[in-house]
């Protein structure tokens, strides 16, 4: 008989982060930053990997869940909604000695990636082919404009 068991990775996430704040260490979260469904500042993006710190002081409205790590957090003044599947989340680690963990693939998080490329504006997410039009009245008033 086969046993299924959850993701370890949220759990070890947020037994690390509990640690790293009991302790008054700064945590720091290591992203891949292409991962599928990742939300975070571009321009802060490095080798396809950003970090971020998870700390009261950084961080509005933090969720650990087991799926997605949520927060608000400002960046440059700037404030931004931050979203981090789970399988994005590489490592956390204290900021001041280094110390914590760096998460093992896990099959669960395979399967996640998106297998089709996102439009990357409206004129690719439109359907342009040529469909033949009907005769009479049309029931839209709208248009592609171009």
């Amino acid at each position: 008989m086969e046993y299924k068991s959850s993701p370890k990775r949220p759990y070890l996430l947020r037994a690390y982060y509990d640690w790293l704040i009991d302790n008054d260490f700064t945590p720091y979260l290591v992203v891949d930053a292409t991962y599928w469904g990742v939300k975070v500042p571009v321009e802060y993006v490095k080798d396809g990997q950003i970090v971020l710190n998870l700390s009261a002081n950084a961080t509005g409205n933090l969720q650990l869940t087991n799926d997605f790590i949520q927060f608000n957090a400002r960046f440059r003044g700037v404030p931004q909604d931050i979203y981090i599947p789970m399988g994005a989340a590489l490592a956390i680690y204290a900021r001041e000695n280094g110390d914590g963990v760096m998460f093992e693939p896990e099959e669960a998080y395979d399967h996640l990636e998106q297998t089709e490329e996102q439009p990357i504006g409206f004129e690719k997410a439109v359907d342009k082919t040529d469909k033949p039009k009907k005769a009479g009245k049309s029931t839209s008033h709208l248009r592609i404009v171009k």
